[in-house]
């Protein structure tokens, strides 16, 4: 197996740490992107092998700069990981619009712009891979994450249309969809709008509260789904989407299946 160079944004916390972590002990080259100076000292001191870079995917016209200064200080990037976003969580006419524009900033246009500082570079090597992580709520919806699922449905778009594009060039682009696993995501990471409308509580009260219980006792494993991550970037035909977790199976199982009787 080639060693290889991860780029990884949001690689402090949640599948993007274990993914980082997994990649090191492999002995892949890991950059990692992180916002906060505390955070880059924390990951100095518990994974001082990754090369950490300052980055707020959100500032979009920085983004070029940061890859191209990784890259000559780091060499070539092999692997992008595109990890860096967060929850929201709130009924939809309670959720202010600008709650929307910062999880699309994020979740959406500070993922395409990490992408896009790649692609050329990837496109003129005729190499690379682009792993965009998504969620099963780019696949299935449901009460109260309006604004996620919208965001990972733009995303699981955006990725299906760049691995088209980038196809001819040799660049594999695939899609990971999560299902629930134990990260902050429903815990500290969530954005959660305050409630102010009566007629919803008894349709979304109850799952809130069971988000909050199932925080950080979810199913899936991190660490599972970071050496299923190392297993796709090694495959000769990587899928358009790969589905991890087996409430993801079973909900996007289902969510065919009604498609396929609506047609």
């Amino acid at each position: 197996m080639a060693k290889k160079t991860f780029f990884i944004t949001g690689a402090n916390s949640g599948f993007g740490l274990a993914i980082a972590s997994a990649a090191i002990q492999t002995g892949h080259t890991v950059i990692g992107t992180v916002r906060f100076e505390t955070s880059r000292a924390a990951l100095g001191r518990s994974l001082p092998a990754m090369r950490t870079v300052m980055c707020d995917v959100t500032e979009f016209d920085r983004v070029p700069d940061v890859v191209a200064q990784a890259e000559k200080e780091h060499g070539p990037v092999d692997v992008l990981i595109n990890n860096a976003g967060y929850g929201h969580e709130g009924v939809l006419e309670e959720s202010p619009l600008e709650e929307m524009r910062r999880q699309f900033d994020v979740n959406v246009f500070g993922a395409v712009a990490v992408a896009k500082a790649f692609l050329p570079k990837f496109r003129e090597r005729r190499r690379g891979f682009i792993v965009n992580v998504t969620s099963m709520g780019g696949m299935i919806t449901m009460p109260g994450i309006a604004y996620y699922c919208g965001s990972k449905f733009a995303l699981q778009g955006i990725s299906e249309v760049m691995r088209s594009e980038m196809a001819p060039f040799g660049v594999r682009v695939t899609a990971v969809c999560p299902g629930s696993f134990r990260t902050d995501w429903a815990g500290r990471s969530m954005v959660r709008t305050e409630r102010s409308i009566a007629d919803y509580d008894a349709l979304f009260d109850p799952i809130r509260e069971a988000r909050l219980t199932k925080s950080g006792k979810q199913l899936g494993d991190p660490d599972k789904l970071a050496t299923a991550v190392l297993a796709l970037v090694e495959s000769e035909a990587p899928p358009p989407q790969l589905l991890l977790g087996s409430d993801a199976l079973k909900l996007v199982s289902e969510r065919i299946e009604r498609l396929q009787q609506e047609i």
